[in-house]
């Protein structure tokens, strides 16, 4: 990967990155603690959260689009919010989380987290004018049993763009980006990886197939270049358990260059896909560093154009 992860103290919270922490706090004991678990079984609870995510991208000044499907007997909800790009507006960069939690479970770093990450980053780019048209998308039923199939929302997003020939450019799934440790063998990771990668869970990773490896490299390249926090990177094959769990699987299944974006939560975080997966959980400082070096990211992405 290019750059090198930082490495040494962290400076002191900016103005920028405390408004975010203290918004990210509230958003996700929003949706993690007052509406809690929420899928199909907890339909209501769903239903509450997609209303809640769009009616956050509307105080940002956009025109949300909730796109329906039924699963269940119940209709279903991906949330849209979109930024038309000038000069390369055909060409897409999606920035998208799953708002749905496993069942059981009320879902605070999975995924509230990465759901709430999407409304701040909204929040940052209100009113910009980006070279390329900029999307932040809100998916339902990534979660079991609708993972992979094709109720899952994120799937049928992904074939919907397809279908009208868009040209997704770039996919940032953000999954699980809340918890970080500086406890020494903290991190874990499939065979053999634990021989390159850190041991301490205090990084965020990027991680993408082999046929995304540019995109790996370059939001790798991105995110070191302007955020003082850890980092590393993989493209690897998406066989190898953990590389393919989560949005972005679905739009390489469609040939669209995604990566992940992740505190890998099932190889750090103890409270993963349990009922202790809550609120107070989500370390918020160490996350607005990461979605303050993210909204860097995006803005290289899509050649932002400021006035």
């Amino acid at each position: 990967m290019p750059g090198k992860s930082y490495r040494g103290p962290m400076p002191p919270l900016t103005v920028q990155e405390t408004d975010l922490r203290d918004a990210l706090r509230r958003n996700v004991e929003k949706l993690a603690g007052e509406i809690g678990e929420r899928n199909v079984p907890r339909y209501r609870a769903l239903a509450a959260a997609a209303d809640f995510l769009e009616s956050s991208l509307r105080e940002s000044s956009y025109e949300a689009r909730r796109h329906g499907y039924e699963v269940a007997g119940m209709t279903c909800y991906n949330i849209e919010a979109e930024i038309r790009g000038s000069d390369r507006a055909d060409e897409i960069v999606i920035i998208g989380a799953h708002y749905d939690s496993v069942q059981g479970s009320p879902g605070a770093n999975d995924n509230a987290t990465g759901a709430t990450a999407v409304l701040a980053l909204a929040g940052l780019f209100d009113g910009k004018k980006p070279s390329r048209t900029l999307r932040f998308l809100e998916f339902v039923n990534e979660e079991p049993p609708y993972f992979k199939s094709p109720a899952m929302g994120s799937r049928v997003y992904a074939n919907e763009c397809k279908i009208r020939g868009e040209k997704i450019v770039a996919m940032l799934s953000l999954e699980t980006i809340g918890y970080y440790t500086d406890e020494r063998g903290s991190q874990h990771y499939p065979f053999p990886f634990s021989l390159f990668y850190p041991s301490i869970g205090n990084f965020i990773g990027f991680v993408g197939d082999t046929s995304s490896a540019d995109l790996v490299r370059k939001v790798v390249a991105s995110f070191r270049r302007h955020a003082k926090y850890p980092s590393e990177g993989g493209a690897l094959p998406s066989a190898i358990p953990g590389i393919s769990d989560s949005d972005q699987w679905s739009f390489w299944q469609r040939g669209y260059p995604a990566v992940m974006v992740t505190d890998t939560a099932p190889f750090r975080y103890p409270y993963y896909h349990t009922r202790a997966d809550t609120p107070d959980k989500v370390r918020y400082d160490q996350m607005a560093r990461v979605v303050a070096g993210l909204g860097r990211v995006v803005a290289d992405l899509v050649g932002l154009i400021e006035d």
